[in-house]
């Protein structure tokens, strides 16, 4: 059972990441959250944008988790990364397009606006490339080139998100994983 704080932070979740953060308001979270008015206020006395901190900061962290699973249960870096970005592809197809970027959304309507949500985006890239790049540290590659493919890796898959959203095709997300996979292979290009 979740608490009606965590309520109000999953369903602003699920909202940002379908409509994006000018599209959701807060009556909205609070209908389909259940919650009452008054609870929204106490938990977040900031509003919205105290509310959609807590949404990256969860998304952050549940992604980074997820990121984290893959990569400790495929003993091949190389193949982990690329068995996260195809479970990521099927799970995109699975929420028939809807799913998939909870935090580019913010990014890209709100970070430059405004700078609490920025330093939000920031570090739940931050978080993610990390985890990328502690994985490819491991499967021997040093420590620069290491953060520079996650950049890349990040990168790819949040432009694929994308591209797969917006063709309702997951084809470019399966494209990048086999692209990273030839890239990080020995011998690749």
């Amino acid at each position: 059972m979740s608490t009606k704080r965590e309520q109000i932070i999953e369903t602003t979740c699920q909202l940002i990441e379908m409509q994006g953060y000018h599209a959701t308001g807060l009556n909205q979270i609070l209908a389909q959250s259940g919650a009452p008015k008054g609870s929204l206020y106490y938990y977040f006395p900031d509003g919205k944008e105290e509310l959609a901190v807590a949404a990256i900061e969860r998304t952050s962290r549940d992604i980074e988790r997820n990121i984290q699973q893959v990569m400790t249960a495929v003993p091949d870096p190389i193949a982990a990364i690329n068995q996260f970005i195809l479970g990521l592809a099927a799970a995109v197809e699975a929420s028939g397009f809807r799913a998939g970027g909870p935090v580019t959304a913010m990014a890209l309507e709100a970070a430059s606006t405004n700078e609490r949500l920025r330093l939000a985006c920031r570090d739940a890239y931050r978080l993610w490339q990390d985890a990328f790049a502690a994985r490819l540290r491991d499967g021997g590659f040093g420590a620069e080139r290491a953060e520079s493919l996650s950049a890349l890796i990040l990168a790819s898959l949040e432009g694929a998100i994308i591209l797969s959203r917006s063709q309702q095709d997951v084809r470019p997300l399966r494209q990048v994983a086999a692209e990273i996979d030839t890239l990080l292979r020995p011998g690749g290009p």
